[in-house]
């Protein structure tokens, strides 16, 4: 099958790209090169056809989409602070760029399958936080997310089939600043023997999930029957900023003590994912757990360059 990859020079992008290589497809990847890098394909770039523009460019995608299979639309700027001074930009990416995807989907029948985000849910009413809770987006970032999940909503009713994963904190390896960019400062840091900073009182809980998990969630709700729907994408499970910074500090096996730093502007406190939904729905399970996951790394020294380069 034909399938194009947005933002595919990126973190969870170029991972997704990987796994249809392997699994035999064609993949094309569009990426403006903002925030991917084409070194995230070194494995792949000669399987690809890699295409170096920009989501908002509707006619570069026209000759790109119109004979695919499905789009894995990863493109996006996500980070939220930076969202704050720049929200135009992220309004004329994340909205504008999500909105030529579906309008092509519509003109030419092909599946989306998009990076939403837990954010739209702000500060949750309850937990686990369930699909249908509601949304209170708290930054520009999350808003953008909200915006694409209501135009998602309205394309769907017109015909198109599209399918949001709304990811929690994605980690793993090729680690971005953006997503849970938490886990790659605070290996920097310890990594160097130097304190890592915690922005607040580190009670913050998150629910982080592996990002070869996430691949595979993208890649069940490209093959699955459903047509259309959102999905939370995390683990059920939860550890503490605090716990987080601690865990990386044994795993090293130093006796630093993290450094408190003020609160960040924007920042959700407690998350948790229900993901009942996409178990039932998609057929789809987390495997890998991020205390195992960053013991057996740090402590075999493996891939710790892909975590913090």
């Amino acid at each position: 099958m034909k399938f194009v990859v947005t933002g595919g020079a990126g973190f969870i992008g170029s991972h997704i790209a990987k796994s249809l290589i392997n699994e035999g497809h064609k993949v094309t990847i569009i990426d403006n090169l903002n925030t991917g890098k084409i070194e995230n394909l070194k494995e792949i770039l000669n399987q690809v056809d890699f295409v170096k523009g920009d989501i908002r460019d509707i006619e570069l995608l026209k000759n790109k989409l119109k004979d695919v299979d499905g789009v894995f639309h990863e493109a996006a700027l996500a980070s939220v602070q930076e969202s704050f001074s720049k929200i135009k930009e992220y309004t004329d990416v994340n909205v504008g760029g999500t909105e030529n995807i579906l309008k092509l989907a519509k003109e030419f029948g092909f599946k989306v399958v998009y990076a939403s985000s837990s954010s739209i849910y702000g500060n949750p009413v309850k937990i686990p936080i369930e699909e249908d809770d509601p949304k209170n987006p708290i930054n520009p970032y999350a808003q953008t997310k909200l915006d694409d999940e209501n135009l998602a909503t309205k394309y769907a009713q017109n015909g198109v089939r599209v399918i949001g994963l709304r990811y929690f904190n994605v980690f793993g390896e090729r680690q971005s600043q953006t997503y849970a960019g938490v886990i790659k400062k605070f290996v920097k840091k310890v990594r160097n023997n130097e304190p890592p900073i915690i922005n607040g009182d580190g009670q913050q809980t998150r629910d982080f999930v592996y990002v070869g998990d996430v691949v595979q969630a993208n890649i069940l709700a490209m093959k699955s029957n459903v047509d259309h729907g959102f999905f939370n994408i995390g683990t059920n499970s939860t550890i503490t900023v605090l716990e987080l910074a601690n865990l990386i500090i044994d795993s090293f096996g130093l006796s630093l003590k993290p450094v408190h730093g003020p609160e960040l502007p924007g920042d959700v406190k407690i998350t948790k994912a229900d993901i009942s939904r996409a178990q039932k729905m998609l057929n789809w399970q987390p495997k890998t757990r991020i205390e195992e996951w960053l013991k057996s790394t740090i402590t075999a020294k493996t891939n710790l360059d892909l975590i913090t380069d």
